[in-house]
């Protein structure tokens, strides 16, 4: 469903949908779509179920701020077992946002294997804070895309020092 010019009336359907039948999708995608906090809010409801099972959550591009992002992470602290990959590129995440969504990483029932995370604004203290989380559960994460953020050269240091780490097994960044 991505690129399909929803709102969060839109979201709010499919999540209506999607809680009454939560077992059997793997992968959404509503990357490209206006959700905005709200929509992004209602979808986070369906993700702390923990008969929903999914694997694969995309959400690059929703207009999103930290409010939205910490909506979702909260979810997925609740529910932390299933998911492998998130997509929330081209959103602004902000502070609060890089913070939540690191609490996430650290929990060691979160089992992430690819994260997306491009032209999110990320700045060098923030990606201090992420490469900090992934240190902390470094066993799981296989692939990393932090393009076309303002890492510069602390925060790409940071991750350097992430990489020298034995049991961090990133195989793309």
């Amino acid at each position: 469903l991505r690129y399909c010019e929803m709102t969060d009336e839109g979201c709010s359907a499919v999540t209506s949908a999607l809680k009454s039948n939560p077992s059997h999708l793997r992968e959404l995608n509503l990357s490209g779509n206006k959700l905005g906090d709200s929509g992004v809010k209602n979808l986070s409801d369906l993700l702390m179920n923990t008969q929903f099972k999914l694997e694969k959550l995309e959400l690059s591009c929703c207009e999103m701020t930290d409010e939205g992002c910490s909506a979702v992470t909260s979810a997925l602290k609740s529910n932390p077992s299933h998911l492998r990959e998130l997509d929330l590129s081209e959103n602004e995440l902000g502070d609060s946002g890089v913070k939540n969504l690191s609490d996430l990483l650290m929990n060691t029932q979160f089992k992430l294997k690819k994260l997306h995370l491009y032209r999110c604004r990320i700045t060098e203290e923030q990606c201090l804070i992420l490469t900090s989380a992934l240190k902390s559960n470094p066993s799981h994460l296989r692939e990393l895309n932090l393009s076309w953020n303002e890492l510069g050269d602390s925060g790409v240091k940071n991750l350097s020092d992430l990489l020298m780490n034995t049991q961090f097994k990133l195989e793309k960044l």
